[in-house]
């Protein structure tokens, strides 16, 4: 049987990197009898993506709108009501994460063992090495996140996760921002969602070349973490 693996793509002034990602995740190889469907989210560019999009449409790929920037949770949700696949995929339209490790990120869920995957940046897949403080943030959010969720994650706040949609269907999701990568751990270790993870590639941006999460967006983790906590 023939399944679709749909690969969520939120994208906001990524001019420079978004036709190369969308080349590279089109040929990036997927296991047998697995077929692929590409939503692509603009949430309110203003730099000239929006004419790659275009072309990307005419090209017969689904493309969806936001008429102003709302945030990669909001661009997520509006993917996935529009999602037909079986699995889906969270991809970043910057080119830090390589569409080449789908095959060990889709594993787990196809032979039946995982409900959730997360892509590992620390579990010693090939990265670039850099921005020591921003690593040290990411380490102390899993660490709060996996304290409140009883969970023993590596990388909460890695953008690769795939899901089964079934179970991404069940979840009422809310954060419009970065605050749906603490929502989404939260929300599936309450369901009590069996969850792997597997170690990526990573190839990180700086400032200067475009990255988008700041110091406030990490402050706002936690305050996300906590709230999600107090609710369970």
């Amino acid at each position: 049987m023939i399944q679709l693996v749909s690969i969520v793509i939120p994208v906001y002034n990524e001019v420079r990197t978004l036709r190369d990602l969308v080349d590279r995740v089109t040929a990036a190889p997927l296991p047998n009898r697995l077929e692929r469907e590409l939503i692509l989210v603009d949430d309110g560019s203003t730099d000239g993506t929006e004419s790659i999009l275009a072309d990307l449409e005419r090209e017969g790929h689904k493309v969806l709108r936001h008429g102003v920037n709302r945030g990669k949770g909001a661009a997520l949700r509006t993917g996935f009501e529009e999602m037909e696949g079986q699995i889906v995929i969270v991809q970043d339209a910057d080119l830090e994460y390589d569409p080449r490790d789908y095959p060990k990120l889709l594993q787990p869920i196809l032979e039946g063992q995982a409900d959730a995957v997360y892509g590992s940046r620390f579990l010693g897949g090939p990265h670039r090495v850099h921005l020591f403080w921003h690593y040290v943030a990411n380490r102390a959010l899993t660490l709060l996140s996996n304290m409140t969720t009883n969970l023993n994650l590596t990388d909460m706040e890695t953008c690769y996760k795939v899901f089964r949609t079934d179970i991404l269907r069940r979840i009422p999701l809310e954060s419009d921002r970065f605050g749906f990568e603490p929502e989404i751990t939260a929300r599936i270790a309450r369901l009590r969602c069996r969850v792997y993870e597997v170690p990526i590639s990573y190839y990180g941006r700086d400032y200067i070349e475009g990255k988008k999460i700041t110091w406030r967006d990490g402050i706002a983790a936690v305050g996300h973490i906590l709230r999600f906590a107090l609710r369970s």
